[in-house]
């Protein structure tokens, strides 16, 4: 809880502090790579750097994180903290990575406001930081005992077992521990981390979800490659070097499995929603769902451009045909097939049964359309869970 002294001076400043943190976050990056080059070169996302996201992403939840302290003081934004905590826990990060990311973030706050920053404004924002970072702290160091590792100590070596080329654009890598112990557990619906050396000496990392079941004896990522061009930039490095250059019994450096959106123990009937590479931790879902014999209605959901870019069309048609009481509705801008619907994602003839909880994963603009109609087909909002794939715009701008 913030302290009253530092409510009304954050209340006092949210305003000014909100409209300069894009340009925060901006010098924040810049002289924090300038003083550790290793971290943009081995752990932060250059793709999401080059594009803005992660600048946006930091300068929402700083923003939205303040806002929540001030005004609902008594509870703590845990959805926020927790979807941060499972990234950066795929990550490695740990808690003596915070103290240097307050240097060069109050350093920059200073910089840009310059004598608005009085030391009670200092104060105040300061620890507005250091809840929000030993919140996070709390968090990440729990998610590493889960898992049984220490702190910041992920990393472990997979074999390619076997590589399926599924489309012309996406590849799955079926994987197995390289000493050949057995794999971690994990839930259905989350990701690892997957770091390569590149030709330039970096060692990036980019997360990717589990499309297999957690019961599976072997743990399998699907990924897309990325065309256009992104695809000679940072955005596609790592997707376009594990499609061209890794092949069966070659060694992956892959995390822990971690992540926030996971499917509920629960008798309730349940709807996956998915667009494009979207598909992979809803096939993961569905599987788990198909191995222990879940009994209430199913309903799939997926939109992609044509049935010849949906990954994993097969078993998304099989896995459903498992269920008892399951159906599977895909809509395809361009070829749609009979039984298939041409189009966009349209909620209007699907069925939703009462107390239905909903899990999505797509583009943005994908995910806040399902959301809406799922919402007006009488699905409550807390039922609702989505996964981004890179930095969550959405709920930093929430």
């Amino acid at each position: 809880m913030l302290s009253e002294k530092s409510t009304a001076t954050v209340r006092a400043t949210l305003p000014a502090v909100g409209a300069a943190i894009g340009d925060i976050t901006e010098l924040f990056y810049g002289k924090l790579f300038a003083a550790h080059p290793e971290l943009i070169r081995d752990l932060f996302n250059r793709g999401n750097q080059n594009a803005g996201l992660q600048k946006q992403a930091l300068a929402g939840s700083i923003a939205a994180f303040a806002t929540h302290l001030v005004e609902h003081p008594d509870v703590r934004p845990d959805v926020m903290l927790n979807r941060i905590a499972h990234k950066h826990a795929s990550l490695g990060v740990t808690r003596e990575q915070y103290p240097i990311v307050h240097q060069h973030l109050f350093e920059a706050i200073a910089e840009i406001l310059g004598e608005a920053v009085t030391p009670e404004v200092a104060e105040a924002w300061d620890e507005v930081y250091w809840l929000m970072a030993n919140a996070l702290i709390t968090i990440e160091e729990r998610l590493y005992a889960e898992q049984q590792v220490l702190a910041g100590d992920v990393w472990r070596d997979w074999t390619v077992a076997a590589r399926v080329e599924e489309t012309a654009d996406c590849t799955t890598f079926h994987l197995t521990l390289a000493d050949g112990s057995p794999a971690p557990g994990f839930k259905p619906g989350q990701y690892v981390s997957v770091q390569v050396e590149l030709p330039d000496g970096a060692r990036q990392i980019r997360q990717y979800s589990l499309s297999s079941a957690p019961g599976s004896p072997v743990r399998s990522i699907t990924v897309k490659r990325v065309h256009g061009p992104a695809a000679s930039g940072p955005d596609g490095e790592v997707s376009n070097h594990l499609h061209a250059e890794v092949r069966t019994g070659d060694t992956l450096r892959i995390s822990a499995p971690y992540g926030d959106l996971v499917l509920r123990d629960s008798a309730a009937p349940v709807i996956l929603a998915s667009a494009g590479i979207g598909c992979t931790p809803m096939l993961s879902m569905l599987e788990h769902l198909a191995d222990t014999a879940h009994t209430a209605p199913v309903t799939v959901l997926h939109a992609d451009r044509s049935p010849a870019d949906h990954a994993l069309r097969t078993d998304h048609r099989a896995l459903t045909g498992k269920l008892p009481d399951a159906s599977a509705h895909f809509w395809y801008e361009a070829d749609a097939e009979p039984g298939d619907h041409a189009g966009r994602l349209d909620l209007t003839a699907v069925p939703v049964p009462p107390g239905t909880q909903a899990y999505l994963c797509g583009p943005l603009p994908f995910m806040r359309a399902a959301r809406e109609q799922l919402i007006a087909k009488g699905v409550a909002p807390a039922d609702i869970a989505y996964e981004v794939f890179g930095p969550d715009l959405w709920l930093a701008s929430a």
